[in-house]
């Protein structure tokens, strides 16, 4: 279990990285709105991935298969940023999948170093 927890805390600095990295960038190219719009979204994929997280950790202990609740956050957020009208869907769903980027770039790290 411990190298799960150090596997885990490494996603997450990996995504608090690059949300904040994506969040400069997006700023300076775009708008301050688009980027608090991206920077919302990312909030709620980071606590996917602690849901996610949590649910993998009581798998074969508590449970039997993961649980599908975290989608709901996912459902809710796209549903409210199509109904309010200062949010904005696209920049929202990309914040949201940059824990996937996140994924990548661990895999892409862990290639590397297998490789060495």
């Amino acid at each position: 279990m411990q190298e799960y927890y150090e596997l885990f805390q490494r996603l997450l600095l990996i995504t608090l990285v690059l949300t904040g990295v994506i969040f400069i960038s997006v700023w300076i190219s775009y708008s301050l709105n688009i980027a608090l719009n991206y920077l919302i979204g990312a909030c709620t994929g980071v606590l996917y991935l602690k849901m996610l997280a949590k649910d993998v950790e009581q798998l074969g202990s508590e449970k039997t298969s993961l649980s599908k609740t975290r989608f709901a956050l996912f459902i809710g957020l796209i549903v409210l940023s199509t109904q309010l009208h200062e949010l904005k869907v696209l920049p929202i769903f990309l914040g949201f999948l940059t824990y996937k980027v996140t994924l990548l770039v661990y895999a892409v790290q862990i290639a590397f170093i297998s490789d060495s």
